[in-house]
This record gives C-alpha cells, sequence and structure tokens, in this order.
C-alpha cells in the first residue's frame, strides 16, 4: 500500500509542476461551462424589433411598452411607412416588423377586434417562428388584460404551464449536457496522455518493473486524476448555480454520487484508449474527435435522440454521456430520486467495468 501511495504523490507532483496539465485539467472545465452555458441555447433574447404605429394611441402605446419590457424584445427604431420594412430587414438590423393599423384603439372600442400584424425574418425559421411565438403570447396577455375578465360567446381559454423550468431558460437543457461533455472529454484524454506519454519517454517499462504490480501502477496514475475531477464537478456545481442560475432541486449527495461514478467511467475509457495506442497524438485524436462527435450528437442535449433514425437511436446507448444526461437532467432539473435514475446508474455502472475488463486484458506487461 505504501508503493501505491507513493506511486500516486509521484503522478500528483508530475501534474502540479505542469502548468498546461493544470489548466486542461481545473482551467478549461471552468471555461467550457461558462462558455457553453452562455452560447448554448435556445432561447432567444433581446431580440432587435421594428414598430410601424400610425395610430399613436393609449392602446398601442401601452402594448408597445409591454412588448419592451420583456427580455425578448428590444425596440429598435419606429418607421414611418410599410416601404421601409424590407430595406432594414435586407441591412440585418432586425428580426420581426410589428405593424399597427391606423386606428387601433377605435377598432377595439367600436368593433370589439383590432389587426396587428407580425413581419419576421425568417431567412432562419426557428428563430422567426419563435419570435412570433412570443410576440402574440404577450399581445394574448394584453387583450385578457383589457377585456376585464368579459366573458365572451364561444371563447377557449387555453392555461399552459411549463413544469421544471417555467421561464423555458435554455441554460436547463445545455448545463447537464455540457457537465457530460466535460467530465468525459477531460478525464478520458488526460488519463489517455498520461499514460501514452510514459510509453513514449520509456519510463513505463521501468516502472513495470517495479515491486508493485503493473496493474497497481496504472491504477496509480489515474487516482489523481479521479480527485482532481471531484474539484472540477464541485467547480461546475457551482457556476451552474450562482452564475447560470440552474437550481439543484434534487439530492446533492445523490448528484456528486452520479457525477463520480460518470467520472470512472470516462477514466476507464482512458486507461483503454490507452493500451491501444503508442502515440499522444493518435490518443488525443481519439479522445477528441471520437468522443466529442458522439457525445454532442448522440447524447440528447442537442438533438433530441427520438427524432434520429433507428439506427442511430440504437448506437446512442453505447455513449456514457447519454445516461450521465439523463441522471443529470433528473436529479438536479426535476428533483427525482435514485428510483428515478437506477436503470442509467446500472448501465453506468456496467459501462465502468466493462472499459475496465478491456484495459486490463488489453495491457501489456510488456511493451516491446
Amino acid at each position: 500500500m505504501k508503493q501505491f501511495i507513493a506511486f500516486v504523490k509521484k503522478e500528483f507532483h508530475h501534474i502540479f509542476r505542469d502548468r498546461r496539465t493544470m489548466f486542461i485539467l481545473l482551467g478549461m472545465p471552468v471555461v467550457q461551462i461558462i462558455i457553453f452555458g452562455f452560447a448554448l441555447t435556445n432561447e432567444v433574447k433581446n431580440s432587435r424589433v421594428a414598430i410601424l404605429d400610425p395610430s399613436k394611441d393609449a392602446a398601442t402605446t401601452s402594448l408597445i411598452a409591454q412588448i419592451e419590457a420583456s427580455r425578448y424584445f428590444e425596440v429598435d427604431q419606429y418607421i414611418h411607412s410599410t416601404n421601409e420594412i424590407e430595406t432594414i430587414f435586407r441591412k440585418g438590423k432586425i428580426k420581426l416588423a410589428i405593424i399597427f393599423p391606423s386606428h387601433f384603439r377605435e377598432d377595439l372600442q367600436h368593433f370589439n377586434k383590432a389587426q396587428v400584424q407580425l413581419i419576421a425574418d425568417a431567412s432562419d425559421p426557428n428563430v422567426a417562428n419563435t419570435l412570433t411565438s412570443y410576440a402574440s403570447a404577450i399581445i394574448m396577455d394584453y387583450q385578457n388584460r383589457i377585456t376585464n375578465d368579459r366573458k365572451l360567446p364561444y371563447t377557449i381559454n387555453t392555461e399552459m404551464r411549463m413544469l421544471y423550468n417555467p421561464e423555458l431558460k435554455g441554460a436547463y437543457n445545455f448545463v447537464p449536457g455540457v457537465m457530460a461533455m466535460v467530465l468525459l472529454l477531460v478525464c478520458t484524454m488526460m488519463t489517455a496522455i498520461t499514460i501514452v506519454k510514459e510509453k513514449e519517454m520509456g519510463t513505463m517499462e521501468i516502472m513495470l518493473v517495479s515491486p508493485m504490480k503493473p496493474l497497481k501502477v496504472v491504477l496509480a496514475k489515474a487516482v489523481p486524476y479521479l480527485l482532481l475531477s471531484s474539484v472540477n464537478i464541485a467547480s461546475i456545481l457551482l457556476l451552474s448555480v450562482f452564475v447560470l442560475e440552474v437550481p439543484i432541486n434534487g439530492s446533492l449527495t445523490l448528484l456528486v454520487a452520479e457525477s463520480l461514478l460518470f467520472t470512472l467511467v470516462s477514466l476507464a475509457l482512458g486507461l483503454l484508449i490507452s493500451t491501444k495506442v503508442d502515440s499522444q497524438q493518435t490518443a488525443l485524436f481519439i479522445s477528441l474527435v471520437g468522443l466529442l462527435l458522439p457525445t454532442v450528437m448522440l447524447s440528447g442535449f442537442m438533438f433530441p435522440i427520438e427524432n434520429m433514425p433507428l439506427p442511430l437511436q440504437v448506437v446512442s446507448n453505447a455513449v456514457p454521456a447519454k445516461w450521465y444526461y439523463t441522471i443529470v437532467r433528473s436529479v438536479m432539473i426535476k428533483g427525482t430520486g435514485f428510483q428515478a435514475v437506477w436503470k442509467e446508474t446500472l448501465i453506468l455502472a456496467g459501462m465502468l467495468f466493462f472499459f475496465l475488463g478491456l484495459a486490463i486484458k488489453n495491457f501489456k506487461i510488456r511493451l516491446a
């Protein structure tokens, strides 16, 4: 046991004296969670709109104020005719134009109805649909407010509730996915590169002829990354709660335990990669390209898995990040307990033993 601890201390010494390694281990996860947490979002906020309001009465003024008060829109300019609309759209200055009729308030008072036209830039159809939906919802809210709860014949009122994320914040979806991506890439990449580096430098053979068993030598190199990954988990959760404002609705203990399990899976995968390659460039390529694309494309946090073809749905089951993403979303966002994620936990545990078993089987005591 003393020899094992000595090897772990040696690995810590190598890590701490290499500033680049320290930045990748501790700095890069923080940078990634902040950048991806703010950049990866399906929300549309602060979109610039143009207003054509020839009536300029109390009703349009109140409705425009309500539109501008929302976090989705920012009134960029007031135009004077419909001829200006296409010009400002071509310049890319606005995403939406809101056009009121000449007698908006009179139409409401005398005919009990008025027309509002929404013109959106549909070069990006998703943004156009989102913006028109937001604007329609604001107009409908204004309509409900001015009717003073008067019941009209054949009126159908629809009530909507958004569970777990009432404000529809994009961070609630992307933070669990970014956590999975950061932990998987950093742990797998660093573990694989570290062991392969020992092979390239020729020091691995020296360690293998030491009195300690070869398996313990490899495990001793993985232990420091497990401990440093615990620091990453803590920093990611702190940033998620206090910077990205994503609450932890479930058990913090369960969330940390599941994160440590996923970290072990990532470390085992890194050990497996290190047994198959002999150069740091190859290990880096496999860790980044071979794991980044499946994690982003097939884990479910960027694109819904149920919308994919059946073969891709089957392949996604082999991506560890898919199961961890489901666990984090269930525990952190929905506030569920272990009874809701036990199946995903067992799958991750099975992957841990599978990758670790393959790594042990493929580990070569003699390198030459």
